[in-house]
């Protein structure tokens, strides 16, 4: 009995251990792990976009992002990996899931004849075949290789260096499309306009730099789906967060420090991309100029983005966007009665974007879009010998529903059709003395419009090489008040008045604005475009420098103040060389406009109430032809660009007191009848990258007096003409050295270091030219034997080193 007891036992405790083998065995086999890829072009080192990744035995897998990345949890086995990609050897790889694990995939290039067809085929569609003429797009990998001030890698200097666009001055990212001035331009972050783009006394841009996907630039016929500006659309997007693990990228340098973060809050459902930036600058700004030892300057911007896939046919998206400026400027400013110790600007951006896009089919979508942007310059005057502040606050608040219906009825033909409805509400200024005695509040009244649209655009392709672009846009601007509109003599002196209670319309436009692009294609490697596009901005910028500073003016249509109106012409021919697929495109342009708003002599902004009094609408006319080179691919990639063009104002004012140059065509700020930009990238091997950029063009115009005459015993200058003169020509070579590396212990954590050069050589280019008491050792003096004397000022005259680093874990 004790036998067969003792024999059951060892049979039950047997039984238990093989059961508890069998358990662990199929907890074992239960537990999945992460097997992760970056896919990347060998030669050039770029994530692969739509690689296709097959795993067996377990029949799955997907394709790659727009970075090249994919990701996948498996269970414990030994699988076989494939990956293949159009126009490159396909990879196999057999490995053992018992960990996480990360795969650093290289493809090289398949040189077989019929791969290569398709690639250059695909690269044609974009290049040759689409009616857009005047568009750019640039990813961010491209903008990043771009040598700039200080090492900030930064989407609005990039842009500068492309055919058609400039900046406004050294170290600076207002931009100049086509000779147009700075407020011309509509800058969309994720549909939401930015009124000021700009840190750091224009150093960077606004925009947060590891969040950002694409920029595309319209400098042409501009889609219907966008008005209210006259020369261009900047249209920057931010990332889709579609993915399904942690990602962190950052970097660390002299200027600013930045993190970002991309995850999955609830898995296929709802994720997030967040990005932040910091500078703290003081320390830098001696290295410009002595004048700015005492100057601060911090700044922060950081862009959320969260997307939520509630169903299979439905995406909502929400991106806010704040942005925040500090400096201080330490210059003795007198304005008004103000007598203030220096300068201090204080400036915000808060904008939200929440985008629903719903898709009734593979061939049909419907996006609504709500906008919110609020932008609010302050400036602080210290008063001198006081503890006392004085504030000066304005702002913009802007509001926008879009709707958009859009659908490819076939691959011959598509369109889209939609509304928009946006809300200005402009705070002119106003004056907040503290406890000044001196200085009287002041509070100037509001600026309530309304802009209503409806659009619709059609892409139709009736034969295999002729693709039109046709696009109608309507508007209909109404202006409310409170307002008080007055009625002037021949003097400008106000001779009567009406007010305009809150609410009540003052004034309206209506515009049709249509737009037309045509392409021809002749052969495999050649095409001509051709556009057409009118466009009316209800929306102005007043200002009286080179640059819009925070005490700039922004100015809705009104009774007196009228919408600018443009018309832009385009022809264009584009071809592709050889196997290098070299791409050429030659463009030129002609836009006339109507009340463009300038200045009057002798103009002051600063709290003015009726304004119109101090600013006059000119004729505008731009022109020019731009060639463009462009090689990209290869180890050695890169472009080249080469404008000729002018842009000229002329006012038709009777009053000869006010009118602008005797009512003769003039240079506007932005005529640059000569640029030169190149950018060449050497990609020796996937870890070192060395960029050059060259950039060359015509000095800006300014004004010189005509001449100087004698008030009690002081030398006063006289001006007759603007614009009459210009600075030297501007030239300035960059570098950059990019080392790129991945640590082996931890293949997860890729990282960079790039060191850059700005203005190689030392050369001084001088920003601005200003009159002053002669001194020994004057730069120019212009005035003969008089005793005033012109100056050069310079921001940059010596090279400036960076060094930052880069990381990127996931």
């Amino acid at each position: 009995m004790f036998q067969m007891y003792s024999t059951y036992k060892s049979k039950s405790l047997y039984s238990l251990f093989l059961l508890f083998i069998l358990w662990n065995t199929i907890s074992a086999q239960n537990v999945e792990y992460e097997l992760s890829f970056k896919i990347s072009d060998l030669t050039t080192n770029r994530g692969l976009e739509n690689a296709n990744i097959s795993i067996s035995p377990c029949n799955c897998g997907g394709v790659s992002d727009a970075e090249g990345e994919f990701a996948i949890s498996l269970p414990r086995n030994d699988y076989r990996v494939e990956v293949t990609f159009i126009g490159f050897d396909t990879y196999t790889q057999d490995i053992t899931l018992d960990k996480d694990l990360f795969l650093q995939i290289d493809l090289m290039e398949n040189q077989e004849k019929l791969s290569e067809v398709v690639v250059r085929a695909r690269r044609n569609n974009e290049f040759l075949e689409t009616p857009q003429m005047g568009v750019l797009q640039l990813k961010s990998q491209e903008l990043k290789k771009i040598p700039a001030a200080i090492g900030e890698f930064d989407i609005l200097r990039g842009m500068t260096l492309l055919p058609g666009v400039n900046n406004s001055g050294e170290i600076s990212n207002g931009l100049s499309v086509r000779g147009g001035s700075l407020d011309q331009n509509l800058l969309l972050y994720d549909y939401a306009p930015v009124f000021n783009p700009t840190h750091l006394f224009g150093l960077f841009s606004v925009f947060t730099p590891d969040v950002l996907s694409s920029v595309d630039l319209y400098r042409a016929n501009i889609p219907a789906r966008y008005g209210g500006r006259a020369t261009s659309v900047v249209d920057v997007k931010v990332k889709n967060p579609y993915t399904n693990k942690f990602k962190m990228t950052g970097g660390i340098g002299l200027v600013s420090s930045r993190i970002a973060i991309e995850t999955p809050i609830i898995k296929d459902k709802l994720m997030l991309i967040a990005g932040a930036r910091a500078g703290l600058t003081d320390f830098l700004l001696p290295i410009f100029s002595d004048r700015l030892k005492n100057t601060k300057a911090r700044f922060y911007d950081s862009t959320l983005k969260l997307l939520y896939l509630p169903t299979e046919k439905d995406q909502i998206a929400f991106t806010g966007f704040f942005s925040k400026d500090f400096y201080q400027l330490d210059l003795i400013t007198r304005i008004e009665n103000i007598s203030a110790e220096n300068n201090q600007y204080d400036f915000q951006t808060l904008n939200g974007t929440l985008n629903w896009l719903h898709t009734f089919s593979e061939n049909s979508s419907l996006r609504t879009i709500l906008v919110g942007s609020n932008y609010t310059p302050r400036n602080i005057f210290p008063e001198l010998d006081s503890s006392n502040e004085i504030e000066y606050e304005s702002g913009i608040k802007y509001t926008s529903l879009i709707s958009e219906f859009s659908k490819k009825a076939s691959d011959a033909f598509d369109y889209y059709f939609g509304v928009q409805a946006n809300r200005y509400k402009i705070n002119p200024g106003e004056l907040d003395p503290g406890t000044s005695e001196e200085v009287l509040p002041v509070s100037l009244l509001n600026e309530i419009s309304y802009e209503l649209s409806a659009f619709t655009n059609l892409n139709w392709k009736p034969v295999d090489n002729l693709i039109f672009s046709a696009g109608l846009r309507f508007n209909h601007f109404l202006f409310q008040g409170p307002y008080t509109l007055n009625t002037y003599d021949e003097a400008g002196n106000t001779i009567d008045s009406e007010f305009f209670e809150k609410g009540k319309a003052v004034e309206s436009f209506s515009n049709l604005e249509p737009r037309l692009g045509v392409s021809l294609q002749l052969g495999e490697n050649t095409s001509l475009k051709a556009s057409y596009a009118n466009v009316n901005q209800y929306l102005q910028n007043i200002y009286n420098s080179t640059t819009p500073i925070p005490t700039s003016r922004w100015k809705t249509a009104d009774p007196y103040i009228k919408p600018q109106s443009s018309n832009s012409y385009g022809f264009g021919v584009y071809k592709t060389l050889g196997e290098s697929e070299i791409e050429i495109g030659l463009e030129s342009y002609y836009r006339d406009t109507k009340n463009n708003l300038t200045y009057k002599p002798g103009a002051r902004f600063f709290l003015e109430e009726a304004i119109e009094r101090d600013v006059v609408q000119v004729d505008g006319r731009a022109y020019g032809v731009e060639l463009s080179l462009k090689k990209p691919k290869g180890k050695v990639n890169g472009w080249f660009n080469y404008t000729w063009s002018r842009s000229l104002l002329r006012s038709d004012d009777e009053n000869p007191t006010t009118a602008v140059n005797n009512n003769k065509w003039f240079n506007s700020d932005f005529d640059r009848p000569h640029v030169i930009n190149a950018t060449v990238n050497l990609e020796s091997n996937k870890y070192n990258t060395l960029s050059f950029n060259f950039t060359g063009q015509t000095g800006r115009p300014y004004t010189i007096a005509n001449g100087v005459f004698e008030l009690e015993d002081i030398t006063v200058p006289i001006f007759l003409e603007r614009n009459n003169a210009r600075l030297p020509v501007y030239h300035r070579l960059d570098f950059s050295w990019k080392i790129k590396y991945t640590k082996k212990n931890n293949p997860r954590w890729v990282g960079d270091w790039t060191f850059t050069v700005y203005n190689v050589y030392g050369r001084k280019n001088p920003f601005n030219i200003f009159y002053g008491p002669r001194a020994d050792g004057a730069l120019n003096h212009v005035f003969g034997g008089m005793p005033i004397g012109a100056y050069e000022l310079a921001v940059t005259n010596s090279p400036i080193f960076a060094l930052t680093y880069n990381f990127t874990f996931q």
